[in-house]
């Protein structure tokens, strides 16, 4: 069911709605964690460090498709939000046209340039087999990443965060099952977590699809709704390529880091990639919480209500920090336990390494979260970007700390890129926020509280 975020308190209604995509992220992030527990576990150390080289890539890739549907459905919630049905669906029709053609061409783009990306990463002779026959499965299941992530966001876009989660939680029971059974049962190496991944994520997709044409009429589509305009992909684009890019950018900062950390070999690999997969969980909660306010700031402005902007904005950066000092006192006190998932406990420099990186990043949560919350807030309120500009400030950043401290042959030094990213990425972004939302309150008419908390 659709939920107007027009009216009503700002605290259940963020609540309401993270905690489905929470899961739903969970899920999706368990798809990477499950190939990584499963190949660390049956396969080897070498098939996770393999996996976990592929993932800044996957990130990248994935981060761009996700990055692009996202924007498009900013303008979906606008327009719901302002009670445009038709302008919905024309915004939505054109938003699938949109990701087909580029997630086409990506994919080419990809499986082209494969074994050169792979060797700009550093990736080790050794593990480049496995590296390349994994990102080749991956790439080509694109559109099925794309078709879920087009479809969520849809959903989102009307205030369904519910709907996501169920079909998630179907399809990471499947990606578990098949992994199992393509690894165990029949003998394939990470292909075989590829393959799964793939398929669960086509499955979740079909489903989404189904559900939408069933239950909601205001997407479902007729081919007049398909006429192209101008000015309408003009618009869509206008904020969908500037989320991609800024997913995009973030994710290419992230290749060169793990390039980077590839030449400190496979234990360090390995275990930058197991923390990376619990900090994602981490990120999950971040993320989700931004998508929240960045849907509620889109309704908003659509209905004109810049007093429940800052209402749920102010909300929104409490739960963040809250959520921060939670995760900070996870990954310092029971990380070691954690990591435990992917490797055994007797390999403890794999797990050291692991706790390194969460030493030298975790003090700086609370900006990866703020970082995450105004980069949703500012394109939920029609401005792609500004948060793309701070994605080149995390960018810069991360070269930056790598190029200096890349010759020490220090993992622990390399491991500071990441925090120092986050810090300089969220330095424009809040007071671009504070200066737009005065700039809007002026100039959208003030409507009274009513007592909103």
């Amino acid at each position: 069911m659709t939920n107007d975020m027009t009216t009503g308190r700002p605290l259940p209604l963020l609540v309401k709605f993270a905690v489905p995509l929470t899961l739903g992220n969970i899920l999706q992030q368990l798809y990477n964690v499950a190939d990584s527990v499963i190949a660390g576990q049956f396969i080897g150390v070498d098939a996770l460090a393999a996996i976990g080289s592929a993932g800044p890539l996957m990130f990248m890739v994935t981060g761009w498709l996700n990055g692009l549907t996202s924007g498009f459905a900013v303008l979906l919630s606008q327009s719901f939000g302002a009670g445009k049905k038709e302008e919905l669906r024309r915004y939505a029709a054109l938003s699938v046209t949109i990701s087909f053609v580029v997630t086409v061409a990506l994919t080419a783009i990809l499986l082209a340039a494969n074994r050169t990306i792979l060797g700009w990463m550093n990736v080790p002779q050794e593990l480049m087999g496995q590296t390349w026959r994994y990102t080749e499965v991956i790439y080509g299941g694109l559109l099925a990443t794309c078709a879920y992530n087009a479809l969520s966001a849809a959903l989102r876009a009307l205030g369904d965060g519910k709907t996501p989660l169920y079909f998630l939680l179907l399809a990471s029971v499947l990606n578990v099952a098949l992994d199992i059974i393509f690894i165990v049962s029949f003998g394939m190496d990470v292909e075989g977590c590829a393959w799964a991944t793939v398929i669960a994520q086509g499955f979740s997709a079909v489903c989404c699809l189904f559900y939408i044409g069933k239950k909601y009429e205001i997407l479902r589509l007729s081919r007049v709704d398909f006429r192209y305009s101008g000015k309408r992909v003009g618009e869509l684009l206008a904020l969908g390529v500037p989320m991609g890019l800024q997913f995009s950018i973030t994710g290419i900062g992230t290749v060169i880091l793990q390039g980077v950390v590839n030449t400190f070999g496979a234990v360090c690999m390995a275990g930058y990639s197991a923390a990376n997969k619990l900090q994602n969980i981490i990120w999950i909660i971040y993320f989700s919480l931004a998508t929240a306010a960045g849907t509620f700031v889109g309704q908003n402005m659509g209905a004109k209500r810049m007093d429940r902007i800052r209402q749920g904005v102010r909300t929104a950066q409490w739960m963040i920090l809250v959520w921060s000092v939670a995760a900070i006192a996870m990954v310092y006190l029971a990380g070691p336990y954690m990591l435990r998932l992917f490797v055994d406990a007797s390999e403890t420099a794999v797990i050291d390494a692991a706790q390194t990186f969460f030493r030298v990043s975790g003090w700086a949560y609370p900006f990866l979260g703020s970082l995450c919350l105004y980069r949703n807030v500012i394109s939920g309120m029609g401005n792609g970007w500004i948060p793309m500009l701070a994605g080149v400030a995390e960018l810069l950043a991360r070269c930056l700390v790598v190029g200096i401290v890349s010759g020490w042959g220090s993992y622990a030094a390399v491991c500071f890129a990441d925090p120092v990213a986050w810090v300089a990425s969220v330095i424009p972004l809040v007071p671009y926020y504070l200066w737009r939302s005065r700039k809007s309150a002026d100039a959208l008419p003030r409507q009274a509280e009513n007592g909103i908390l």
